[in-house]
């Protein structure tokens, strides 16, 4: 546990509540595989748990961990300056790449088949990668999820240079169309990387959203997306 942590997060605390009493503050690292930061209150003691990649932060970025994490455990609004000075760091070139080599090294990822049931992943990006990509687009690792998954359909992990499906769709009824879909939007993120703009994490570009519309039943497979 480091004291001087628990010190500056007792010094938020109190510019939050500057009338109640301070509980116990634990605040400790922990090798997690991105930068997770969680913050409890246990039977009147506060437990703070950080990704081990914020030790090396300046205390100002610490400062402004300890202000968001208070704020949102005591339902205070978030400081906007200090909002902008954790984003501006966890978004710099040197953070994101040391978060991705972190990722490759801790992060385990299960990587089934991409052969399903009914459909094949690997023939599915061959097929849309010479259609749109004329062929020249190196194939990831392709997988179905282990479950039918309903809220995220689709995936790409670049830490794992894999693209996963929800296994909602290996089944007889699911159009062709919607599964290009699906791989194609994915496979944009493979050709379009995400950025960093103006400090914040720009997904879906420009030029992302330009080539997404070039799909040409973009729409129908978005309304079929839609009562999944």
């Amino acid at each position: 546990m480091s004291s001087h942590l628990s010190d500056l997060f007792a010094e938020e605390y109190r510019a939050i509540r500057p009338r109640a009493p301070i509980p116990p503050i634990d605040v400790r690292f922990y090798r997690f595989t991105s930068l997770n930061t969680t913050i409890r209150l246990r039977e009147g003691r506060i437990r703070v748990s950080l990704s081990d990649l914020l030790e090396g932060a300046p205390e100002a970025v610490l400062r402004a961990i300890a202000h968001i994490l208070l704020a949102k455990l005591y339902r205070r609004p978030i400081d906007a300056g200090q909002a902008r000075r954790y984003r501006r760091f966890t978004s710099s070139e040197a953070v994101v790449r040391q978060s991705e080599r972190i990722r490759q090294t801790r992060g385990r990822k299960r990587i089934g088949s991409a052969q399903g049931e009914h459909y094949d992943l690997d023939e599915v990006f061959e097929t849309l990668n010479r259609r749109f990509f004329f062929g020249l687009m190196g194939r990831p690792l392709l997988t179905w999820s282990e479950v039918s998954a309903r809220r995220l359909l689709g995936h790409y992990d670049s830490a794992h240079n894999t693209i996963m499906v929800s296994r909602v769709f290996d089944r007889k009824g699911t159009p062709q169309y919607a599964i290009e879909y699906l791989m194609y939007h994915e496979m944009l993120h493979l050709k379009h990387p995400v950025r960093q703009k103006n400090g914040r994490r720009c997904v879906h570009s420009a030029a992302f959203q330009a080539e997404e519309r070039l799909f040409p039943e973009l729409e129908r497979a978005k309304a079929y997306l839609k009562t999944l």
